[in-house]
């Protein structure tokens, strides 16, 4: 079985995939970030994506998204630091079929592809129950500017990276302050992030 493993961090890739690699079920491929994965999802076939949330480039739920569209046959496995509401929830709207915490015991990783790929869907029950709580205000093209935002990029240059007109990106983070009532966009992400909405 072929495996894309998509995480940025380099020790926590390299201790997955030679968790991975040492049952001889799996073969993996590594990708350091959200836009490398997406070239070598364009480029290879892969049975299932394993990826981090949080990376440079596109985020793990960005890549789920891109999945659902264009490789719906495609079994997604996430595994973060992060247990936010916001993230599982989105998760789950992304067609993702398991979410599990870095933490997990190396076994529940493996058991948990091994079910994914058998059809089922694998959610930590704690992480579920958050997940039904809040909903999350945003919507992408909102997500998309206040995280650019948050990485210090001036109007100018969000508009530049999203193709939009600098007023369409004002709009955007003026609505994604007033939906999450912050006083800023720095407030606004600081927010988005916390509840994992970003």
């Amino acid at each position: 079985m072929k495996i894309l493993l998509a995480e940025d961090q380099a020790m926590v890739r390299g201790a997955l995939s030679a968790l991975l690699s040492l049952s001889g079920e799996f073969e993996v491929v590594q990708a350091a970030d959200g836009d490398v994965a997406l070239k070598l999802l364009q480029q290879q076939e892969f049975d299932l994506l394993l990826s981090d949330i949080e990376m440079p480039g596109l985020t793990g739920l960005e890549l789920a998204t891109w999945c659902q569209s264009h490789k719906p046959e495609l079994k997604i496995v996430i595994v973060t630091t992060f247990g936010r509401a916001g993230y599982i929830k989105r998760a789950i709207e992304s067609g993702v079929g398991g979410f599990l915490l870095k933490d997990a015991p190396s076994d529940t990783l493996i058991e948990a592809i091994n079910q994914v790929m058998a059809g089922k869907r694998v959610i930590d029950p704690e992480l579920a129950i958050m997940a039904i709580g809040e909903q999350d205000p945003l919507n992408d093209k909102e997500r998309r500017a206040l995280r650019l935002a948050a990485e210090g990029k001036a109007t100018a240059e969000i508009a530049t990276t999203l193709f939009i007109a600098e007023g369409t990106v004002r709009n955007y983070l003026s609505e994604a302050m007033s939906k999450l009532h912050a006083t800023n966009r720095i407030d606004a992400a600081r927010i988005a992030k916390q509840k994992g909405w970003l």
